[in-house]
């Protein structure tokens, strides 16, 4: 690997992350003792967005691979190709992050099958390697490397659930959504909206919330809020904003749909 292949994961530009307690010093320190972290939180309330913030902060590179359920070991650690001149070996993204030192970051990792997230085992003890068996290769991992992953314990069943033998090789940490004023201030912020605008969607999210369970999987993210928000901002009006933003992403029903619908003309 030479330096530019390096430099293209590094993030130029500070992402905008709004710290909600002591997450951005657990995860120096963390990081600081190469530990393996696993974030646990609802969809859409800042995941991601933190482990952009913190690979920019240390200045390390980042790739981020999005698990699903038809991923194999193959896509993740890499295979042979095929090309004119017979075969050759392309490296998958976990091992070019072990190579280079980045953070690799596997989102909603429990969508992926657990014989492929067994492949990662060994990258997170003492031995900080990687085996690629068909290669016949064993990547020591280099220096800087580190593994987070995330999930949505919300959605987890036993089907989709990480192993028992996989959850203790990580350190954890617990996202939700913001308080109030907080997640008006991140609205705001990243949809460019004023402060009363992003104060009336947050409300409207936060009733939401509570119907999870109750006719709803999950409440209004804060991503969702964004979107609506930068709709707004693009002149669209506020109720039709909010319903294609807030109200039709997050369910099918007619009844559940009025309910919300409802929630938006209360408070706008």
């Amino acid at each position: 690997m030479n330096e530019i292949d390096r430099d293209q994961y590094l993030i130029g530009k500070e992402p905008y992350y709004r710290a909600l307690g002591n997450e951005v010093e657990m995860y120096q320190a963390a990081y600081d003792a190469r530990m393996p972290v696993m974030l646990k939180g609802p969809t859409g309330c800042g995941k991601s967005r933190f482990v952009e913030y913190m690979a920019w902060k240390l200045g390390k590179p980042l790739i981020t691979i999005a698990c699903n359920e038809d991923m194999t070991a193959s896509d993740l650690v890499g295979r042979f190709l095929l090309d004119i001149n017979g075969t050759k070996w392309q490296d998958g993204p976990l091992t070019v992050a072990a190579r280079i030192g980045a953070v690799c970051y596997l989102d909603e990792v429990v969508e992926a099958r657990q014989d492929t997230t067994v492949i990662i085992h060994p990258l997170t003890d003492h031995r900080r390697n990687l085996p690629l068996e068909k290669k016949g290769e064993l990547v020591t991992a280099h220096p800087d490397f580190q593994l987070v992953i995330s999930y949505n314990p919300g959605y987890q069943s036993l089907m989709k659930d990480l192993k028992q033998s996989t959850k203790q090789r990580f350190g954890a940490m617990d996202f939700d959504y913001p308080e109030a004023e907080i997640e008006t201030e991140i609205v705001a912020h990243e949809g460019d909206v004023d402060v009363q605008t992003a104060e009336k969607l947050v409300q409207v999210a936060q009733r939401s919330r509570n119907l999870k369970g109750h006719g709803l999987d999950e409440g209004m993210s804060t991503r969702l809020l964004v979107y609506a928000a930068q709709l707004i901002g693009k002149g669209v009006d506020v109720q039709s904003a909010c319903r294609m933003a807030l109200v039709r992403p997050l369910t099918d029903d007619p009844d559940m749909r009025d309910t919300l619908d409802a929630a938006v003309n209360t408070y706008f």
